[in-house]
């Protein structure tokens, strides 16, 4: 299975380094030296990583070949692309790959169905998903321990206990008002 990891940004200096948007939760293993990763547009790669290193808060990449910063300027916003077993899974326990979370049911504690996970949004705050509803709207649900309460891989869902408001549709919100 194949996943963005990166995205090459603008060059820096005049040696081949280029700045790099990660998209990955492991770039010390996904970007490491050595790292042969595709690319889109798929003319420019394969690209073989030389070296990195973080450089005021930001990953600098060289890759085999660009030796300058003509060469390092004609990769920018070219997406880095990981190959990945579909089974791996990441080290730490209740940590998910983003694919795995792709297309899970996602259901309340008690079996009501919310929707689709139809896309992952990674805030600086929190992580959180896009449900798609079996109606077409969309709701956000925050990835956190309190909300999502199980992910079942082998089951395919996502369970939550969304807190009031969260999921419950505006007319159900506005007519238990009116019922108070």
């Amino acid at each position: 299975m194949q996943l963005v990891v990166a995205r090459i940004g603008r060059a820096h200096g005049i040696k081949g380094e280029v700045t790099v948007e990660v998209r990955t939760d492991e770039p010390e293993l996904r970007l490491a030296p050595g790292a042969v990763l595709a690319t889109d547009p798929a003319g420019v790669g394969p690209l073989t990583i030389e070296t990195g290193r973080v450089h005021s808060g930001r990953l600098l990449l060289r890759f085999e070949g660009v030796k300058d910063r003509t060469g390092a300027e004609a990769l920018r916003n070219t997406l880095l692309i990981a190959e990945i077993d579909p089974e791996e899974l990441p080290e730490g326990e209740d940590e998910y790959y983003d694919h795995q979370l792709m297309d899970l049911d996602v259901v309340t504690e008690d079996g009501t169905e919310v929707g689709r996970i139809t896309e992952i949004s990674h805030l600086p705050s929190q992580d959180l998903f896009i449900v798609e509803r079996p109606d077409g709207t969309e709701v956000m649900i925050p990835f956190v321990q309190e909300i999502v309460v199980e992910i079942d891989l082998e089951e395919q869902k996502a369970v939550i206990a969304p807190p009031p408001g969260l999921i419950d549709d505006r007319a159900e919100i506005v007519s238990s008002r009116e019922e108070s």
